[in-house]
């Protein structure tokens, strides 16, 4: 007997599925790439609604708890993925369809010996789901995040920024640039509206990164627009030697090296210096790369400069990756908070008199940005403060602080002057500079 067919679609929710259940699990979200999916179109709506199921996770759950008097049956596979997806096209993508929501979910789950007892339970739920949509839709902005992260923004950022948090997290993040040149053609090219400095948002959605004008030619990198700033407070004589101490996937360093600086580039993980290799070799730059554990790495002659882009919370990262607010706690940041400072002290050890640290984490939370600066002030006599002077800062209006910091957030509009919030928001970034007295 000849065996069934898979009705169209049903491939793709089942590898959203997988996906999803694996983010659930603890695992980063990681986009569906070309090898996997080769259609772009069906890549395309995989991702999309892996995503959706991410950004409404605090809305999916409540709907859950309506719907499943029991909550999630234990040991059953990909159910909770499956309902999670079929949930958020049913009621946040209708633009799809109901009924490709209510029959790939059902055929799905019978697809999964241990999930294919609960076809009955999930017909049942999403045609309740679907039959109580408008309401359910009403749920409210609050639930986005998870309580403890709100209660703490709410007292660092204030209510109108947490609410623009939420707006920002459905409306995901766009494609910002780093260009390599000044090149008004390309700009056109890509649809690009210039921010500050050399970063472009890019208006082009319907396109992988290796489909748009200029990427095999090497003339721009994708960087998130507070991403790139950092690198941009380097502000040392050309020809300076600069570490790079976290530097994979290599956008930093090729600012650094595109500011005039001799890089060497320091990762702990060697499929990572890799892949930073590689980028670098597609816009034709060179670093010396090295493969080693940043709070321990001893060079053999101390540097002008480092930057340290620190492991952190990343919780900044948000509107591209929603799941980091569900994964982290309490002691994951205590935990990067630690690691942070061990990156810092050693950091110092790298330094030559005079030279300059640039430290950054995308993390709102203010142990790992703010905090830091007391720890240092403390436990780092070598160190001193090097203000960023408004006269060198371009960025985004607001961002630097009253003592020469840069704070960046979700709720924070890029555009200048009149333009306001017409150009969107960037990641959450916390950056100080200091001078190794």
């Amino acid at each position: 007997m000849a065996k069934a067919k898979n009705p169209p679609g049903l491939p793709l929710r089942l590898l959203g599925a997988t996906r999803l259940r694996d983010v659930l699990s603890g695992s980063s979200f990681t986009p569906f790439s070309a090898a996997e999916i080769a259609d772009g179109r069906d890549r395309a709506l995989a991702n999309r609604l892996v995503t959706t199921a991410l950004r409404r996770h605090g809305h999916l759950t409540l709907v859950i708890g309506h719907l499943l008097d029991r909550g999630i049956p234990k040991k059953s596979g990909t159910f909770e993925a499956v309902l999670r997806l079929s949930l958020g096209q049913l009621l946040y993508l209708p633009e799809l369809g109901d009924h490709s929501a209510l029959y790939l979910a059902v055929e799905a789950v019978k697809r999964d010996t241990r999930a294919q007892h609960l076809a009955g339970l999930m017909n049942a739920a999403l045609r309740r789901a679907q039959a109580e949509a408008e309401t359910l839709r009403e749920a409210p902005k609050e639930l986005l995040f998870p309580e403890t992260l709100r209660r703490q923004w709410l007292a660092t950022y204030g209510p109108e920024a947490v609410a623009a948090f939420a707006d920002a997290l459905l409306a995901g993040a766009p494609l910002d640039l780093t260009l390599k040149d000044d090149y008004p053609a390309l700009i056109e090219l890509l649809a690009a509206r210039p921010l500050f400095a050399d970063t472009v948002r890019v208006a082009i959605r319907d396109k992988p990164v290796e489909q748009l004008p200029g990427y095999a030619e090497g003339r721009w990198w994708v960087q998130d627009a507070a991403a790139a700033l950092p690198a941009r407070l380097m502000t040392l004589e050309k020809g300076a030697r600069v570490l790079d101490l976290c530097a994979a996937p290599g956008g930093k360093t090729a600012q650094l090296i595109k500011a005039g600086y001799e890089v060497t580039a320091l990762d702990n993980d060697a499929a990572r210096i890799l892949r930073l290799s590689e980028n670098l070799r597609r816009l034709g730059y060179w670093a010396t790369p090295v493969t080693a554990d940043g709070t321990s790495y001893r060079p053999a002659e101390p540097f002008d400069g480092v930057l340290l882009d620190a492991p952190c919370s990343a919780t900044g990262t948000f509107r591209r990756h929603p799941e980091v607010v569900w994964h982290r706690q309490a002691a994951d940041i205590a935990g990067r908070v630690a690691l942070q400072r061990r990156f810092i002290s050693n950091a110092v050890d790298c330094l030559k008199s005079n030279g300059v640290l640039v430290y950054c984490v995308c993390s709102l939370e203010p142990a790992e940005g703010e905090g830091q600066l007391r720890w240092i002030a403390e436990n780092c006599p070598l160190l001193e403060p090097h203000p960023v002077g408004p006269e060198e800062f371009a960025g985004p209006p607001g961002a630097l602080t009253a003592s020469g910091c840069v704070r960046t957030h979700p709720g924070m509009a890029v555009g200048q002057g009149d333009r306001g919030d017409e150009d969107g928001t960037l990641d959450g970034f916390f950056i100080a500079r200091f001078r190794r007295r």
